[in-house]
């Protein structure tokens, strides 16, 4: 492994407001924050009475209806030798089994990063803001919407290895589609490893995709270290409703049978894939969760796992999905209550909505749908920023305004302090009554930090605003995005690392013919 070096800054004579948020972003950088605690407690708004209806309608659903596994006969006999009832790929599983596997799951554990400096907490009190994922096009205002590329991968890794803001680089930020879809993985995989010396995730569309990306991740970490520590993240989805398919099953044991983390995630778009009730929805998504979960325990126990969710709603009139509005939100409240009693790392919510456009409706609903993620205990925050078009699009305008939100809520999270210092009462006697606090010695001896500052917002008078090109905040996120890229040094990869992935590739690569579907 090798740790990256800061290097000196230039360009910190310049004044004003610029000055202090480079400074800031700088400031961010050399604490080394690499992932957040938080300082607030979690929003708990179901009553333990109420909790207790939902776990048990969930196990209701796991006792009577069960759930299919599909095609995966290890996963079956996983599930026989547990004592669950299996007739063909039907599942049912007796009241409490879940919760008695899922004991052995560690309620924390650490993803290490290359740079051991950006090693993550998950689980806790921490929180770990990741890019969206999964995205066949891109966007931008130049070039409108387009099918994703590598370079399009790529540049969204700089963007989030070039901000304080993030703590992950994710994973399939964007669907490369001018790669062989057998194939890509592999660039995926190595274009993080490259780009970023974060944490990162890797392939789960086949096993043995989730396999090169384990064994990518062995040629960077040494195999001895993977297979005791967490290195690599999959994120795996249900079929909802109640159906696991062998693609998920498979990959998702590879994961735990190398120790790595799997991200267990149900994907119920009320009205379609679950119920409409926002209860019935979360008893589902219990259910699917932990199943997923507990399988995971029974390939090998003690494998870190986490507990995901992923509510959305649907316009009822057009049968179009909806992300972003209150039911899911606030759902995701009750969710996180129910992944703290089962003692589990979350991921739940994210950035998200069904806007064409980085405009109002978007950040309205990636803001609300966000606060439900901080509010509701998630530590692992996938689609973080990027998400536009219902996760069809991935667009570098959005991504830039919701790394700005991440700042935001950096400082949300970080709660209130109470020292001295903040309580402030030796200005109140430099002050005086009808006095302004200005120019005051607690002021300048805390100006530079007392207050988040945006990167994109634009809070001067309306007359500079109007002379300055009176320009709205997608341009200037616009702006900020293409220098950010054009600014970005990778961090530095040790040349026989960098020599052994790229081998690697050429090998597997080689040893198939390209496949497009």
């Amino acid at each position: 492994m090798d740790t990256a070096t800061e290097e000196p800054r230039a360009g910190r004579t310049r004044g004003g407001r610029a000055a202090r948020q480079e400074e800031r972003s700088h400031r961010s950088e050399g604490l080394g924050r690499p992932y957040i605690l938080r300082n607030i407690p979690t929003y708990d708004i179901l009553s333990e009475e109420n909790l207790v209806r939902i776990e048990q309608a969930a196990d209701r659903i796991l006792a009577e209806t069960g759930i299919e596994f599909r095609d995966d006969p290890v996963a079956l006999d996983h599930w026989r030798r547990a004592g669950a009832h299996v007739t063909g790929n039907l599942v049912k599983f007796p009241p409490g089994l879940l919760r008695e596997l899922l004991k052995t799951a560690p309620a924390t554990f650490t993803q290490h990063a290359r740079n051991p400096a950006n090693s993550v907490e998950i689980g806790g009190k921490s929180v770990v803001f990741a890019p969206a994922y999964g995205s066949p096009f891109v966007m931008d205002l130049d070039r409108g919407r387009r099918f994703g590329t590598l370079e399009d991968f790529q540049n969204f890794i700089k963007l989030a290895q070039g901000s304080p803001w993030f703590h992950h680089s994710g994973g399939t930020i964007c669907e490369p589609t001018d790669v062989p879809v057998n194939k890509r993985h592999l660039d995926m995989v190595y274009s993080h490893i490259k780009y970023s010396d974060r944490c990162f995730m890797g392939s789960v569309t086949a096993e043995t995709r989730a396999e090169d990306s384990i064994e990518m991740a062995r040629l960077v970490f040494g195999e001895g270290f993977v297979n005791d520590h967490c290195v690599i993240l999959g994120n795996v989805n249900v079929n909802s409703p109640l159906v696991w398919d062998a693609t998920m099953t498979t990959s998702l044991r590879a994961y735990a049978r190398a120790n790595q983390a799997a991200v267990i995630v149900p994907f119920i778009l009320g009205g379609a894939m679950g119920p409409v009730t926002n209860a019935g929805a979360i008893a589902q998504s219990l259910a699917e969760t932990m199943a997923g979960c507990a399988l995971a325990q029974l390939e090998r126990p003690g494998a870190p796992v986490i507990f995901g969710n992923f509510l959305s709603s649907m316009s009822l009139r057009s049968g179009a999905p909806t992300f972003g509005t209150p039911e899911p939100a606030v759902g995701s409240l009750v969710v996180g209550q129910l992944a703290r009693r089962l003692n589990l790392p979350l991921r739940c919510s994210g950035n998200f909505t069904t806007s064409k456009l980085p405009d109002a409706q978007a950040m309205t609903e990636g803001t609300m749908s966000m606060l439900a993620a901080v509010q509701c205990g998630a530590n692992f925050i996938l689609h973080s920023a990027g998400f536009l078009d219902g996760l069809l699009s991935m667009s570098y305008e959005k991504f830039m305004l919701d790394a700005d939100l991440c700042g935001a809520l950096h400082t949300y999270l970080d709660g209130v302090k109470i020292d001295d210092n903040q309580l402030a009462v030796d200005a109140f006697a430099e002050v005086g009554p009808g006095n302004h606090f200005f120019g005051c010695a607690h002021t300048m001896a805390n100006y530079q930090t007392a207050f988040w500052d945006s990167e994109l917002s634009d809070n001067e008078p309306f007359e500079k605003w109007e002379a300055a090109g009176s320009t709205d905040a997608a341009t200037r996120a616009n702006r900020a995005w293409k220098k950010k890229l054009a600014e970005f040094e990778a961090p530095p990869l040790d040349a026989g690392i960098d020599d052994a992935l790229c081998d690697f590739i050429a090998r597997r690569k080689t040893s198939a013919d390209d496949a497009w579907y």
